[in-house]
């Protein structure tokens, strides 16, 4: 079994289209609005939302902000703590 070169979804043997370029490349398809997108319309899957590029990327993005997120609240915790120490002494 073989990728869509845009989506990202698996294509069965028989089944989709087989897109050759003149340089040699090829591309393989499951559907014909892949087809149209990438090669007639010239889109990248990472801005298309319903590709698998487009959720790989927006989930790495997700696991970031959550990362900042909780050292951001971490140091703000340290912070507080810091200071509501110097006040009491």
């Amino acid at each position: 079994m073989v990728e869509c070169s845009f989506c990202g979804k698996t294509v069965k043997l028989g089944q989709g289209k087989i897109y050759a370029k003149k340089d040699g490349t090829s591309y393989n398809f499951c559907a014909n609005k892949c087809v149209t997108n990438l090669i007639e319309l010239k889109r990248k899957p990472v801005k298309t939302k319903w590709t698998n590029a487009h959720h790989k990327l927006k989930s790495t993005l997700h696991t970031a902000k959550e990362t900042k997120k909780t050292e951001s609240t971490k140091e703000l915790s340290e912070k507080k703590s810091k200071k509501n120490g110097e006040a009491k002494k």
